[in-house]
């Protein structure tokens, strides 16, 4: 016969240790790529219109590799601000596409290092694109 309390207690017990090995290992965040100076994005996502005339999303995987370490400080500060003005760019560059369109990586780079600079006040932050998806 099978005994529920035993079998709670069992199906509990990873769900305890588990944050319990994380404390123990420093509870450290690993970092994904790049090196040192790099500084990854959460994915940037932006509507898109398919050729089907359905909606779909544009995903955009985006860091900034920046040498400085005072600016590198500046750009961990201004995060959020940088995420925002990136998801503005790439919604206002979707919307200006045609259905089905393919997006232009090249003018993507650009303007978004021109933003970069825009909301950082100086240059020497260098925007580099992972991932181009359009589902």
């Amino acid at each position: 016969m099978l005994n529920r309390r035993r079998l709670l207690a069992v199906m509990a017990l990873p769900a305890l240790l588990v944050p319990s090995m994380a404390r123990a290992q420093g509870g450290a965040q690993k970092k994904k790529g790049g090196g040192i100076t790099y500084i990854q994005f959460p994915t940037l996502t932006a509507t898109i219109f398919r050729s089907d005339g359905h909606r779909g999303v544009l995903t955009v995987e985006a860091g900034v590799d920046v040498p400085n370490g005072a600016l590198r400080a500046r750009v961990n500060l201004s995060e959020p601000r940088l995420r925002a003005a990136y998801v503005q760019l790439l919604q206002s560059y979707v919307w200006s596409l045609g259905p089905g369109e393919p997006p232009n990586p090249d003018y993507l780079s650009m303007a978004l290092q021109k933003e970069t600079d825009r909301v950082l006040g100086q240059p020497g932050a260098h925007l580099l694109l992972g991932a181009m998806l359009v589902n």
